[in-house]
């Protein structure tokens, strides 16, 4: 196996100026080489903040957690890829299947507290849940163990700053590509993420990401997902103005979920052949998902059918749903093409959410519409206040008189 290599950044200048007696060089950061066969995850570990983790071509098996401030790690392009482990495949191929050794165990220590003295009984008692207790003591999940490929992970306290991921395939994970939680200023930016289970790119709990230039397919549900936590129901929260720019977002069950957040912006993007492109999310908790802009994109074709879910009907044809959301502003989108019979088909469409929540206050300007269905806009939200719809080139709506 070849050994890792590590390069120093410092610049001869720097040298020379102290020799000269100017100030001395800020300390250098280094550039850690990773060839194939060798641990990406050891380079990580051993990077310090600021540095740079170069994955060199090949193919590496493994999951890679980064929690050090300031780390980029990098790939060259498509001839670096990250795939699942062997262990990860196994558990997700493995059946879902219980035991029946737990309730034997049960009723073996309640046949042999009825046999025990009080005091016996007692003590057996004690022990057991010393044991139990023991057993249920959490156990931080890992990036390997959860099925994720790349994890960026900050604490609930302070969150992880400036890390950047870019140029490097992540590829067939259980669950997520690159998953990140706890951050902030992450860029990942040139990844291509392919027919990972869930999502293809996604953070949560996060503030001012870059997310730009990346191509994701293939995703079990959102290609990219953005939101405030997946763990508890709480309003949204300010993402303070991350970006999703020139992403391409193709073949996922959605392109885009945005899920409980304010203050981002979503642009010139390509989404296509997804069931649903965009999908803006807000529920009952306060304050409402909004303030958002989605401008410039163009939206073609999504046109794949996704069975139904226990929390949504079947998806098809759907181009940028809002539900749930206020002051948020669509415009200077191109959305053709997009059919569907889904309660949430048509071109732009704003759709009272499943508790009963209405979006309000958001417009709905100079779009250009064709050939989507049943209308190129909808808005089931006529009673909600302060939607507008203005200055969109289209020819059907849902009611009439929209465009």
């Amino acid at each position: 196996m070849k050994k890792s290599h590590i390069v120093p950044l410092a610049c001869a200048a720097g040298l020379l100026g102290v020799g000269l007696g100017a100030a001395p060089a800020p300390a250098a950061h280094e550039v850690h080489l990773v060839h194939e066969g060798q641990s990406i995850q050891k380079a990580v570990d051993a990077a310090q903040p600021g540095d740079t983790v170069v994955v060199l071509a090949g193919v590496y098996h493994e999951s890679v957690t980064v929690r050090t401030r300031g780390l980029t790690l990098r790939g060259l392009g498509a001839s670096t890829v990250i795939e699942p482990t062997a262990a990860q495949l196994a558990a997700a191929a493995a059946p879902a299947t219980g035991t029946a050794a737990a309730p034997k165990k049960e009723a073996a220590k309640k046949s042999a507290a009825k046999k025990a003295t009080k005091k016996a009984a007692d003590k057996a008692a004690k022990k057991a849940a010393k044991k139990s207790a023991r057993k249920r003591t959490p156990v931080a999940p890992t990036c390997e163990g959860s099925g994720n490929g790349i994890c960026v992970i900050g604490t609930k306290d302070k969150a992880l700053s400036g890390v950047m991921v870019t140029d490097l395939t992540v590829r067939d994970f259980p669950k997520n590509g690159v998953w990140a939680m706890g951050t902030d200023r992450l860029t990942v930016r040139g990844v291509v993420a392919v027919n990972n289970g869930q999502w293809g790119i996604a953070q949560e709990r996060s503030t001012r990401a870059v997310i730009r230039g990346n191509s994701v397919r293939g995703s079990g549900d959102a290609g990219l997902f953005l939101g405030n936590t997946v763990s508890a129901e709480q309003g949204a929260t300010d993402t303070l103005g991350t970006r999703v720019v020139h992403n391409d977002l193709r073949d996922n069950r959605i392109g885009l979920t945005v899920r409980r957040l304010r203050d981002l912006t979503v642009t010139r993007n390509v989404m296509t052949a997804n069931c649903a492109a965009v999908f803006v999310v807000g529920d009952e908790n306060k304050p409402k998902a909004g303030d958002i802009t989605i401008g410039g994109n163009r939206i073609e074709r999504n046109n794949k059918y996704c069975a139904k879910t226990a929390r949504l009907p079947f998806l098809q044809g759907s181009g940028i749903i809002l539900t749930g959301a206020e002051n948020t502003q669509v415009m200077r989108n191109t959305i053709t093409g997009n059919t569907g019979t889904s309660p949430l088909s048509g071109g732009i469409v704003l759709f009272k959410s499943f508790v009963g929540v209405t979006s309000e206050h958001n417009r709905i300007t100079d779009n250009t519409l064709s050939g989507n269905g049943p209308a190129d806009l909808v808005n089931q939200e006529a009673t909600a206040s302060g939607n507008v719809f203005q200055s969109n080139s289209c020819r059907a709506s849902r009611p009439t008189g929209l465009c």
